[in-house]
């Protein structure tokens, strides 16, 4: 039985270390069982953001950042990490390299099937960029969204229900939602062709994707908190979304107890969804 999966290229990104809805369990998994030239850590890493606001960093998080650290120095693997918006005090030390760690804005990967653009994708979000108040306002916002959602999953968890994602929901029914990420999308893909690039691979609006925007291939590698999502560059050069869950049917995790409903509502599990399999 195979131990782990070989990928060319691995991309994840929005992970928000540091928030207790960061689904750390689950990325160490991924990350643990996958191999890979090239990892790109794409933007949203580390939240910033919510660590000034007093969220702690737990110990479970350290351990990704050794895990990668491994994967640098034993497997000799590429790390390239750039910045995103929760994590913006990196551009402070941008472009910055060292060994086989790289830290920049943006890079452009020369696959075998073509160029692709990678890139966290905040730019093209005018309310992070021209009105910070907002951006953070809005975080606040999501972050009490998640927390309702993490309590109404453990109460579905309890009734043998599976996972409901209240912030896909209104995604998919809020018109501004929708035309904002079809703006985002569009955007991205011009700049791309403008970097005379076949595909552009993002992050950023936790919406994963894989698909074909006016010639251009679209990937989004959705977020470490709901999604669960990665981008895989195989051998053979084809990119490929990778979801959590159907990863766990090669690889699939320890069974573990599905957590009593008054510590969801306390908040002392930090918000991690358990597999039962």
């Amino acid at each position: 039985m195979h131990t782990h999966v070989r990928y060319r290229t691995i991309i994840i990104s929005d992970v928000h270390l540091g928030t207790p809805n960061c689904r750390i369990r689950e990325i160490i998994h991924f990350l643990r069982h996958t191999r890979c030239d090239r990892l790109i850590l794409n933007g949203d890493i580390i939240d910033g953001w919510q660590l000034k606001k007093g969220s702690q960093w737990m110990d479970e998080h350290t351990r990704f950042v050794r895990v990668i650290l491994e994967k640098m120095e034993k497997s000799d693997t590429e790390i390239i990490y750039l910045r995103g918006n929760h994590d913006d005090v990196l551009g402070r030390f941008l472009p910055f390299s060292f060994g086989k760690f790289h830290l920049g804005e943006d890079y452009v990967l020369e696959g075998l099937r073509g160029r692709y653009l990678v890139l966290h994708g905040d730019v093209f979000d005018s309310v992070i960029k021209n009105v910070v108040f907002l951006a953070h306002l809005g975080d606040i916002g999501y972050q009490f969204l998640m927390s309702v959602n993490r309590i109404y999953n453990r109460y579905r968890s309890w009734r043998g229900k599976e996972y409901f994602s209240l912030s896909k929901a209104i995604k998919a029914r809020v018109k501004s939602a929708v035309a904002f990420i079809s703006s985002f999308e569009t955007k991205i893909t011009h700049l791309a062709r403008s970097r005379r690039c076949q595909g552009v691979i993002v992050g950023h609006i936790h919406t994963p994707a894989d698909k074909m925007i006016e010639g251009i291939h679209y990937l989004n590698s959705g977020d470490w908190v709901e999604s669960l999502t990665a981008i895989g560059e195989t051998d053979e050069g084809l990119f490929e979304l990778i979801t959590f869950d159907r990863f766990l049917e090669s690889f699939p995790m320890k069974d573990s107890a599905i957590p009593d409903l008054i510590e969801a509502i306390e908040g002392n599990k930090g918000g991690s969804r358990e597999w039962q399999c």
